[in-house]
């Protein structure tokens, strides 16, 4: 087995496996305290990560099964991650035969603060491509399929911004660490968000259905082992009839858009290690909202004004485009390239770029009325978003005012914007000087 998943499961699992480790030690020595486990436990996650662990409490029998409880675990750090409880419990046939197979994992109130899961990045030792993941003394051994299930209950991921999210899920594994099935749901989203992988018989592909904001997002996933020891996931998903609040409401986030969409959704991810891996998703999805809102937006209103314009709203007959997303250290960047727009009064097109809850992009609105192309700028953020007209733009409103109010403004701004673009400046938007009065007009 590649080292890749290795890691990809030691970092799912850390504690799973240092509790392991202390069973086979408790066997193959003597009969313990529970307090000299917990100290085991404790000794053995801190060299191989070099960050200190308590352990509120633990407690092991062999009889009528083998299993090792920790409770009230907690990382030695500002921020520490923290863990209820969890529990393991041990085929008692192949601990007879000195062999290490787990068949249940249940892991109970797991807090992972973002900032404290990043110091375990490049932590511990890197195994050796053959190398197992527990070091088991002679004779012991670890058996074809040593986890059979794994399952979790409120385990809490707190972002960069404090939002915290819990999820439920479980895991039944194939040998070589492979899932069988596996179940993803954010505990108590409504309506439900929860994904589900099933294995096709002995192959890296899995059926992937997912349901989230009343709709399906249903496709083929694929796991690969390339050289260099990389693993790359990758993914062909459909989405259909996802409500976009109710998509991003179930991940604590609020969205501009209202409406459902349908379309097409590809996503790629490489890297050797868990943590890298997430950080290298990249998806692009093709989408097509019908019909949709723009719900803190009024484009009519942006461009009668020829200014600054915040609030309001724009229904829209049909939204399309593309939404290409990135994984980075610090959040997810969200380009929409190739945006079009209809309505009974407007339609519009344009590019948009989301990070860290800040829009920047532009928009070209045609009105029915004729005028074609008007430039706005998009910007402020995702609770409180705005549209302008550029610096170029302004000035030519100005003009297109002077010689022919309400639709000049308009179209002045338009030709504002091409000569801004023909000289190449670069400025952000301001206030545009009022028009000069002819000579001779009266003050």
């Amino acid at each position: 087995m590649k080292h890749p998943l290795r890691r990809w499961l030691i970092g799912i699992a850390a504690v799973l496996l240092l509790g392991i480790g202390a069973l086979v030690w408790v066997a193959s020595t003597r009969l313990p305290s529970d307090e000299e486990v917990a100290a085991r436990v404790s000794e053995a996650f801190e060299k191989r990560f070099g960050i200190g662990l308590k352990v509120g409490g633990a407690h092991w029998s062999l009889w009528p099964s083998p299993v090792l409880v920790l409770s009230q675990v907690a990382t030695e750090q500002p921020r520490p991650i923290t863990l209820r409880r969890i529990t393991l419990q041990l085929k008692l046939r192949a601990l007879l035969r000195r062999v290490v197979a787990v068949d249940e994992v249940e892991i109970e109130s797991l807090v992972l603060p973002r900032e404290s899961l990043r110091a375990f990045r490049g932590k511990g030792p890197k195994p050796k491509e053959d190398a197992p993941l527990v070091t088991l003394p002679a004779p012991w051994a670890l058996a074809p399929v040593p986890l059979e299930k794994l399952r979790w209950r409120d385990v809490v991921w707190i972002d960069r911004r404090d939002i915290a999210l819990a999820y439920d899920g479980d895991i039944d594994f194939d040998a070589h660490w492979r899932p069988r099935q596996a179940r993803v749901e954010r505990a108590g989203a409504s309506p439900p968000a929860r994904l589900r992988l099933d294995r096709e018989a002995g192959r890296d592909r899995w059926r992937t259905r997912i349901e989230v904001g009343g709709g399906t997002w249903n496709g083929v996933s694929l796991f690969e082992l390339l050289p260099n020891d990389m693993l790359r996931v990758s993914a062909e998903l459909e989405p259909r009839q996802v409500d976009i609040e109710g998509l991003v409401q179930a991940f604590g986030r609020r969205t501009a858009v209202a409406g459902k969409f349908s379309g097409q959704t590809t996503l790629v991810a490489e890297a050797g290690e868990l943590g890298a891996l997430v950080r290298s998703v990249h998806t692009r999805t093709t989408f097509s909202v019908r019909p949709a809102t723009l719900t803190r937006l009024d484009l009519a209103k942006a461009v009668g004004t020829a200014g600054i314009s915040r609030g309001g709203t724009t229904p829209l007959d049909e939204l399309t485009g593309t939404l290409d997303t990135q994984g980075t250290d610090d959040g997810i960047v969200m380009r929409y390239t190739g945006l079009k727009a209809r309505s009974g009064v407007l339609t519009a097109s344009g590019n948009l770029k989301l990070f860290n809850r800040k829009l920047d992009g532009e928009v070209a609105v045609d009105l029915v009325d004729g005028v074609v192309g008007v430039p706005l700028k998009v910007g402020g953020t995702m609770s409180d978003p705005e549209v302008s007209l550029t610096g170029g733009a302004l000035a030519g409103a100005a003009v297109g005012t002077a010689v022919l109010p309400g639709v000049g403004t308009a179209i002045g701004a338009r030709i504002g914007q091409q000569m801004e673009k023909l000289f190449g400046a670069d400025e952000p938007a301001r206030k545009a000087p009022p028009p000069r009065k002819a000579p001779g007009a009266s003050r």
